[in-house]
């Protein structure tokens, strides 16, 4: 039996979708870009535009992520309001929205957990790109994957990004760079990086030698001590609703709050309340 007429078909049908695509991008997206553009307002794209970049791989477009400073999100926010889009500050301690009919942009300033705060040196390192024939700058790899690293919910594990991340722009990454920006949460970047080694076999090689012995030199220094006696959960940088049990029935405190992390109570009782709704 010949596939012809189903590859015909399907060629069609991704011809479509990325039609499609593209016409959200200019319709709803552009527009955002460019008065950003023009506004000299800085900005990084990230979100699934970017992931694709980096990766090659495509998603569905549910919205359009871009990262500022939290001292210019709300110039950013006027911006789009001025040329028709609704604006919000969702969760005051990470995200904001502007709003066009169906379609949003997500304006993101730090990460859910407080940890990946939008510095400097995310613009100091971007990467240059064009979007629809307008210049912009993606999120750099090492934050996006930091930020990513973090991210362990229920209903969404951001570890395959990781992998799949580590696998396309192993050999651009800074890792020097990356240890910094992982920090006291080096155990992290230990199990995503083996992780990669489990999912690729193939390409465990692709992770620099020195990283990996650097990170399980501090694993054995820190077997090495004592444990620290405060009933700490770090589990809640991770996910915010599975380990809420510790939090309320075990006594364990959140490793988000001040003066460890950098979310206040009330951000976090905020960010906690949302579990289940849109973000």
């Amino acid at each position: 039996m010949s596939h012809t007429p189903r590859s015909s078909k399907c060629a069609a049908a991704v011809a479509e979708a990325d039609q499609a695509r593209q016409a959200i991008y200019k319709d709803f997206y552009l527009p955002a870009v460019c008065a950003l553009d023009e506004a000299q307002l800085p900005f990084l794209v990230g979100g699934a535009y970017a992931f694709e970049r980096l990766t090659g791989i495509e998603r569905d477009l549910k919205d359009f992520d871009i990262f500022v400073r939290q001292a210019d999100c709300q110039r950013v926010l006027d911006k789009l309001s001025a040329i028709g889009y609704q604006t919000e500050i969702t969760f005051s301690h990470w995200l904001a929205k502007a709003i066009c009919g169906q379609h949003y942009i997500d304006v993101i300033f730090n990460s859910g957990n407080g940890v990946a705060k939008v510095d400097d040196d995310w613009f100091r390192n971007a990467i240059v790109e064009h979007f629809l024939g307008v210049p912009i700058k993606l999120c750099p790899i090492e934050e996006t994957i930091w930020s990513k690293a973090f991210v362990m919910e229920r209903e969404r594990y951001d570890g395959a990004d990781v992998a799949h991340l580590l696998l396309a722009c192993a050999k651009n990454i800074d890792w020097q760079r990356l240890l910094e920006r992982f920090g006291a949460h080096w155990r992290l970047l230990l199990s995503h990086i083996i992780l990669f080694g489990f999912a690729y076999p193939s390409e465990r090689s692709q992770i620099p030698e020195w990283v990996v012995d650097e990170l399980l030199h501090k694993l054995q220094s820190e077997t090495d001590l004592p444990c620290s006696a405060e009933r700490v959960c770090q589990g809640t940088l991770l996910s915010r609703e599975q380990y809420l049990t510790d939090l309320e029935h075990w006594g364990y405190e959140d490793a988000r709050l001040v003066p460890r992390g950098n979310l206040s109570k009330g951000q976090a009782d905020q960010w906690t309340a949302a579990i289940g709704k849109n973000k």
